[in-house]
């Protein structure tokens, strides 16, 4: 997908929503659930208290965890059960043991499921008790709409969470720098303490290609369908978009985020 034109095309979509006037609804059908922020503030959703499946976006709440219980140099110890994670990993074995810091970066930019899973366990020992303590920070964060039973972003019945959350979310894990640090990068690599290095590319593919990105994660599942949390920021200008099930992900991103920053400058413009 080549963003960088993308990028360039979005100016039809702001000709074409241009003459309209604002909307609750601004970009009907371009996904289950959407929410766009401009500094915190709602501009536009459809389905923002849905409780639909959040895929990896899950794994925002579970780095926040992980991030205020340890610190970047802290080693962790890869469990049989980690290395034999399903869906994306990177190939993480029992036994290997790797700084946090690498396996933060395995889990948010390859969504690596058993970096994922090692944090959790070394975290609380068990992905239950893990579980548990999401729980406890999306009630204390106020995610109303929201409730995980596991760590990773599997589909389950009761593992559910609303884009209105996943928005508040992503602030909040923004303002920590260790988070935000990770998320802004095009890549990243993990090594091992007897030196193996695994070397992954961020699967946001905003990143590099989208004029102020800077983060957040994207998920997928069958059931989920494409989903992605994207953070965006121009001269003082904070734009955060939340997509549950969203079959053009991408180029709606795009476009969506090139319309809140044109909006926003044109409405901070002196009147003449």
């Amino acid at each position: 997908m080549r963003l960088t034109a993308l990028a360039a095309a979005a100016t039809f979509a702001l000709s074409a929503h241009g003459a309209q006037s604002q909307a609750a609804d601004r970009w009907p059908q371009v996904a289950a659930a959407y929410v766009v922020e401009v500094d915190g503030m709602e501009r536009w959703s459809h389905a923002a208290d849905a409780r639909l499946r959040p895929a990896s976006l899950t794994k925002i709440l579970t780095a926040l965890i992980v991030i205020e219980r340890g610190s970047d140099e802290t080693i962790v110890t890869v469990s049989a059960r980690a290395a034999s994670a399903q869906g994306a990993r990177i190939g993480l074995r029992r036994g290997m043991q790797l700084k946090m810091a690498d396996l933060l970066a395995a889990m948010l930019l390859r969504s690596a499921n058993d970096a994922c899973l090692a944090l959790a366990e070394h975290v609380a020992r068990t992905e239950q008790a893990f579980v548990a303590q999401m729980n406890a920070r999306a009630t204390a964060l106020g995610l109303a709409d929201s409730h995980f039973e596991n760590a990773c972003g599997f589909d389950a019945p009761r593992h559910r969470a609303s884009a209105r959350d996943l928005a508040h979310l992503a602030r909040v894990a923004m303002e920590n720098p260790r988070f935000a640090g990770i998320v802004a990068r095009e890549r990243g690599e993990a090594r091992t303490r007897d030196g193996r290095v695994f070397a992954f590319d961020n699967t946001n593919a905003l990143i590099g290609r989208v004029d102020g990105a800077r983060g957040v994660k994207t998920g997928w599942t069958q059931a989920a369908g494409r989903c992605l949390v994207a953070f965006a920021e121009r001269r003082g200008t904070a734009v955060t978009l939340v997509l549950l099930g969203a079959p053009d992900r991408w180029w709606d991103a795009v476009a969506m985020i090139e319309t809140a920053f044109e909006e926003a400058r044109a409405s901070s413009a002196p009147s003449k």
